[in-house]
This record gives structure tokens, C-alpha cells and sequence, in this order.
């Protein structure tokens, strides 16, 4: 691996100035010896690591690095101090920011003691100790950056100071090893990275040693050569629960995201390993020569993982079985792209340096536009809906589009429709909970974090007016 610059950036918010188009964005090219050493990386058999079976790896024809990229428009770790710096009214601000004040009032009333939140708690798929300190960590982890993102809407700094000690007492006891253990390794260092680039400046970096034990950490994690995958296999760049194997798009957007605010350039390696798989994740013929995506629906959405043949949410709930194996007879093998995972792969895919002419990235969009809802997480539900919340809000302010043009030709405000739709789920007391249990969501801590982060990014400065 090679090593990566770590830029905790300061933001100094400045008036607007223009409403006009995001500001383009520069490019940087990858060197040769970088590319080549992607789409060529080899590894044998003998160095294939031991939760990998070998029989269910299927092998695909790598996608070409990109020669240039662009570069994202750097992480902003404040939401606007003044409502000139957005788009919004003067209606729509105040709902915005009363939620999240609301939000994370419940949030430090329900920190626990220590500073965590789902302290003491088990969460699947953790089931190796210490499991109940790796999924407190992974959520203080996210709880930190809600806190330091939006300092004027809390109630003081304590929850924000707590919350940054029990995640540093968490590393001391058990070290990203010990958490990893666990099987939710590459969750516990995202979240990590992001809480501790959330709450640096140039004059307190946030713990930048630890900042950048969570970026080595994630690097290592990603799975590549030095696991014995080639970039032929279908794990090749991803990033997954250490214990369970194989990648997936929701660990390996997690990665990106991390890695993004933590400021890596989408030239370094490990985004553009991580670009490769997620390529063999998308509902695209033309760039997926996967056998699932070439009989499937070329709608550019994108499915939960391409590893080991590839398996879909959106497909298990369709009745088709999570890994399309109960599709109709006679029918060829596909899965279903779902609005959570597509949003994921969509930011992923502007995070790692692609721009709006990239096929993969217009089909994305594409999807977006065809699929626009805030009611529920499209292709499953209600399951998941704030987490899929999250990731539109996430993505969407990172495309630096103000409006999405539906299929009918509608034009729709994200960030007022966000605002508004979580303003009408939040319940009385402040927080958030999903009645679908699934992936967590009716765990109020976790649901309350999600729902304050994706409000934080519609309160963001628009791109341009950082």
C-alpha cells in the first residue's frame, strides 16, 4: 500500500456569492505504475487467505483504471452558520435546524455514563467479544460527528467531549485488532475516521495519529493481492466484516466515506481498488460483465455485492431469494438494484473521481430519477429507510445538484424534501426509530444518529460557498 496523505481541513464558511453551477472540479492523473499495477494484480492460490473458498469466486475481465480523475469537493465538518450559505427559506432552515437541536438533545440525554451509545448492546453480525464494545464504538463513532458537525445546535460540548473519550478508551482496552474481532472492523475504523476528521482543525487535529491508524486500518482491510485476490475475482477492492468474508457495498461505502472525510485523494490505491469492485456492483451492461448484470435490468442501480456471484436485499424482497435463486424457471439469473445500495454506489462512485459524463455515473443518476421517494427505502421498504436517508443526503450534496428532475419531469428540491419528510417522522420527544427491525433501525441511538447526519448535510454549505 502506499501511504496516504491524511488533510484534516478547516472550514471558513464565507457568504454566498452566486447561485449558479457547482464549481468545477480539477483533476489530477494517475500515474501509470498505479493503474498498471490494478488491472494487472495477480496473487495464486497458495496465498489465498483462509475465509475465502476459492469454488465460489467468480472471475471477471477488470475494469480499465481511469487515466484522470476529479477530485470530490473537500469534506465540509460544519453545517452553514448562516442560512445565506444555502438554498434554503427561512421556513424550511428553521424546521431543519430545530429538528437536529431536538435530535441531539435526546442523543445526550440518552449517552451513557462512559459517553457511548448502544453500550453493552449486541448487534449482528457481531459474535465474537468484545462484540458489545464494537457496535457502541461503531455508533459514538457517528454520534461524534453529529455532535461536532453541528456545535451550535447542541447543548454544550459534553456529549461531543464524551463521546471522543469513549472511543479513545475503547482503542486503548482493545486496539482496532481487538474490535475488529468482532466482525465489524471495517465499520468501527469508518466510523472513527469520520468522528475524528468531523471534530479537527488545524489547531486541534482531532488525534491525527489515530486518525490515521483508522485510514491504515481500512487499507488493510480492503481486500486485494495481499489476500490472495486478484483483480480477475469478485472480491477484489472490497471491504467486508472481517469474520464473515466477503465484501460488500455497504462496508465498502462505509470505507469510502471515511476515507473521503479523512481527506485521501480518489487517486490513491485503495479508492481505485475500491473502484473496481464498485463497478461489479452496478445493474449496467456496458460496464458490468457479470452474468447476473448482463440478463438483469440495466437500470443502473446497484445490488448489495457482486462477491461470490452476487446477492441483493432488493431481491429477497421481491420473492426472488437474496441470491436470485428462487427466480422463475426458465428465467435467466438476476438481482435487484434498491435505493439504499444505489445511493451508496452513486456517492462512491463521485468519491472515487468519476464526474457526470461517466457512464456509471449517469445510469446512477439515472436510477435516482427514476426511483425519487423519500417515503421509503425503494426495492425494500420500509427497511433501512434511515440509513437509505442518509446515503441520498450524503450523495446528493456531493453531486452538487440543488434539484432531481423526475421521471415525469418533476423537479424536486432535495433538500427541503429531506428536511421535511424526517421533520414528519421524528417523534415527539426528539428521537427517531424505525418500526421495521431490521439492520438495527428500531434502536432509537442508531436511527436518531442517521436521521441528525442526513439533516446536517441538507444544512450544509452549498457546494461553492464553503
Amino acid at each position: 500500500m502506499m501511504n496516504t496523505s491524511i488533510a484534516i481541513l478547516v472550514l471558513a464558511i464565507t457568504p454566498a456569492m452566486h447561485r449558479g453551477d457547482p464549481p468545477a472540479r480539477p483533476s489530477r492523473t494517475i500515474p501509470a505504475e498505479i493503474r498498471d499495477g490494478i488491472e494487472t494484480a495477480t496473487a495464486s492460490e497458495e496465498t489465498l487467505d483462509p475465509r475465502i473458498d476459492a469454488s465460489k469466486i467468480t472471475e471477471l475481465d477488470v475494469p480499465a483504471v481511469p487515466r484522470t480523475v476529479l477530485l470530490p469537493a473537500p469534506p465540509v465538518h460544519r453545517i452553514a452558520t448562516d442560512r445565506g450559505q444555502t438554498r434554503l427559506d427561512e421556513a424550511t432552515w428553521d424546521t431543519a435546524t430545530e429538528s437536529t437541536r431536538r435530535g441531539l438533545a435526546w442523543l445526550a440525554r440518552n449517552q451513557s455514563r462512559n459517553g457511548g451509545w448502544m453500550e453493552g448492546e449486541v448487534v449482528v453480525p457481531t459474535d465474537q467479544p468484545p462484540r458489545e464494545a464494537a457496535a457502541a464504538v461503531a455508533v459514538t463513532g457517528l454520534g461524534l460527528k453529529a455532535f461536532a458537525q453541528a456545535p451550535e445546535l447542541a447543548e454544550g460540548p459534553a456529549p461531543r467531549e464524551q463521546a471522543f473519550r469513549f472511543v479513545r478508551r475503547a482503542l486503548e482496552s482493545h486496539g482496532f485488532d481487538g474490535l475488529a474481532a468482532a466482525g465489524l472492523g471495517n465499520y468501527v475504523a469508518s466510523s472513527i475516521a469520520m468522528g475524528l476528521a468531523a471534530i479537527g482543525s488545524t489547531s486541534d487535529p482531532g488525534d491525527a495519529g489515530t486518525l490515521g491508524d483508522a485510514v491504515l486500518f481500512l487499507q488493510n482491510n480492503q481486500w486485494d493481492e495481499s489476500e490472495g485476490v486478484s483483480a480477475r475475482q469478485d472480491w477484489f477492492g472490497g471491504a467486508g466484516y472481517g469474520n464473515r468474508g466477503r465484501p460488500d457495498l455497504s462496508n465498502t461505502q462505509m470505507m469510502l466515506d471515511a476515507l473521503y472525510d479523512a481527506g485521501v485523494s480518489p487517486d490513491e490505491p485503495v479508492v481505485q481498488k475500491a473502484l473496481v469492485f464498485l463497478s461489479r456492483t452496478q445493474n449496467l451492461k456496458a460496464t458490468n460483465p457479470a452474468a447476473w448484470a448482463q440478463a438483469g435490468s440495466d437500470d443502473g442501480g446497484f445490488v448489495y455485492t457482486p462477491a461470490n456471484d452476487g446477492e441483493s436485499f432488493g431481491s429477497a424482497a421481491a420473492g426472488e431469494g437474496r441470491y436470485g435463486e428462487t427466480m422463475p424457471a426458465g428465467v435467466a439469473r438476476s438481482l435487484r438494484s434498491y435505493g439504499s445500495m444505489t445511493y451508496a454506489g452513486f456517492k462512491s462512485l463521485l468519491f472515487a473521481g468519476l464526474g457526470p459524463d461517466d457512464p456509471r455515473v449517469a445510469a446512477a443518476l439515472g436510477w435516482v430519477r427514476d426511483h425519487w421517494t423519500l417515503s421509503e427505502n425503494p426495492g425494500v421498504g420500509q427497511q433501512g429507510v434511515f440509513y437509505y436517508l442518509h446515503a441520498m443526503a450524503r450523495a446528493l450534496r456531493a453531486s452538487g445538484l440543488d434539484e432531481i428532475v423526475d421521471a415525469d419531469g418533476t423537479k424536486h428540491d432535495w433538500r427541503a424534501e429531506m428536511i421535511a419528510e424526517l421533520a414528519r417522522r421524528q417523534r415527539p420527544d426528539g428521537r427517531w426509530f424505525n418500526d421495521a427491525d431490521r439492520w438495527e433501525e428500531s434502536r432509537p441511538e442508531l436511527a436518531t444518529i442517521y436521521a441528525c447526519l442526513a439533516l446536517e448535510e441538507a444544512l450544509k454549505p452549498r457546494l461553492g460557498m464553503e
